[in-house]
């Protein structure tokens, strides 16, 4: 296929990441493990060094003028989050550690205040473990049952298999978006629709679609939408919870301390309003910065300009991948984000991963916290290359020579 058709100056942009421009083994570095976590730009890191050489102080607390400067850049960025996701709300706008924790908090305040023994929630066979276990926790606590919709040989969830699974019992139906081990893009408007038909309201794992193109949450119509800040070029430590503004206000806080409250005495507590409610003790107000100017940056590159350099490099990859004998892809979705699992055969994964990394090439190697799709697939682990804005077509051939090497080893 043609190269980088578009107009994409990816020169200029590896220019804004300094990690990139070092060497590993060697060797330059080609970080294709993006699905993990992303590098940072330099517009990120300066705004984080920035606030804590200038503006450091705690916000909402402080009647001067260091803490007002703090508190503006704070809600800033969350005023920027809302927007780039399109909430009604900033009030809908909770700042959390990740994915993790966002969902989490959705088991442990609304599961435990509106679920009871008996209820059921409905998971997909391509779950990440945090969209397994708090709900597995939630049912050692009260006794609920989970309901799995199944995938094909493709990693194509079996819709058809979805209406069976609906009862008067489905208290929520929690969903990855697209999958971290497949790269499928799941149907999640359509899913939606479906859920809400039942009156079942819907979580979604956005952790891999909020790089991969425009969210609209108002347009999905999902009633929670998770994501981490590392996932998309921000900090490590800070994500988003996003929860429709009537779901939050009948939630209890997820923990209690300073900030969540109004007034306490120690015979009551009252606590504050949205989104302060669910934000216990200080937050990570550098981490939140830098989430608010890596949203401005991919907003300035533009999500639909990224969406289709990132097609090219996976259509790419795909082809050079399926040149070399006795590599099988694992998950071959019609829609599918810049993701791909695979194996060689005869040779294990973690092989892989530490050979082809003395060639300064870095890619995942595991179960990627998705054991049952392993399990579904008969595999025990997959190699996982994934692919970010500043990856180059040279850097897939790099790979590709790099998996010949490890072939040529174990001839």
């Amino acid at each position: 296929m043609n190269k980088n058709t578009l107009n994409w100056d990816i020169e200029y942009i590896r220019q804004d990441f300094p990690i990139l421009q070092q060497s590993m083994s060697g060797a330059p570095l080609v970080y294709l493990d993006n699905a993990s976590t992303t590098q940072k730009p330099k517009a990120v890191l300066n705004a984080m060094q920035s606030f804590y050489e200038t503006s450091n102080a705690n916000v909402h607390r402080g009647i001067y003028a260091l803490s007002e400067q703090a508190t503006a850049l704070y809600e800033g960025a969350r005023k920027l989050i809302k927007e780039f996701i399109h909430a009604k709300s900033t009030n809908e706008i909770i700042f959390v550690r990740g994915t993790t924790e966002a969902i989490n908090l959705v088991a442990q305040t609304y599961g435990l205040s509106h679920f009871k023994q008996g209820d059921e929630v409905i998971l997909t066979a391509m779950e990440h473990h945090a969209n397994i276990v708090p709900w597995q926790i939630l049912g050692q606590q009260l006794g609920i049952q989970l309901k799995v919709l199944p995938m094909d040989e493709n990693g194509e969830l079996k819709l058809d298999k979805l209406p069976e699974l609906f009862n008067e019992k489905t208290k929520l139906l929690a969903m990855v978006h697209i999958s971290n081990a497949l790269g499928t893009i799941n149907p999640a408007k359509k899913i939606i629709e479906m859920a809400h038909s039942h009156n079942v309201p819907v979580l979604l794992d956005g952790a891999q679609s909020i790089l991969h193109g425009a969210i609209n949450v108002q347009e999905l119509d999902c009633d929670f939408f998770a994501f981490s800040g590392h996932k998309m070029y921000g900090p490590t430590g800070i994500g988003v919870l996003y929860a429709k503004e009537a779901l939050l206000e009948k939630m209890p806080p997820y923990q209690g301390g300073g900030d969540m409250i109004r007034t306490v005495t120690f015979e009551k507590t009252e606590f504050n309003e949205l989104p302060y409610k669910f934000e216990a003790g200080t937050p990570n107000i550098a981490g939140a910065i830098g989430l608010g100017a890596a949203v401005e940056y991919l907003s300035k590159l533009g999500l639909e300009a990224i969406r289709a350099y990132e097609t090219q490099l996976l259509h790419y990859a795909t082809e050079r991948l399926n040149e070399i004998n006795g590599l099988r892809i694992i998950g071959n979705a019609k829609h599918k984000a810049p993701v791909i699992s695979f194996i060689l055969k005869d040779i294990h994964p973690h092989d892989i991963g530490s050979i082809v990394d003395h060639s300064g090439v870095a890619i995942r190697a595991g179960h990627h916290c998705a054991m049952p799709v392993m399990q579904f697939f008969n595999v025990a682990a997959t190699a996982r290359v994934s692919f970010g804005i500043y990856n180059t077509f040279a850097e897939i051939d790099a790979l590709i020579k790099a998996l010949q090497h490890v072939q040529e080893l174990f001839s």
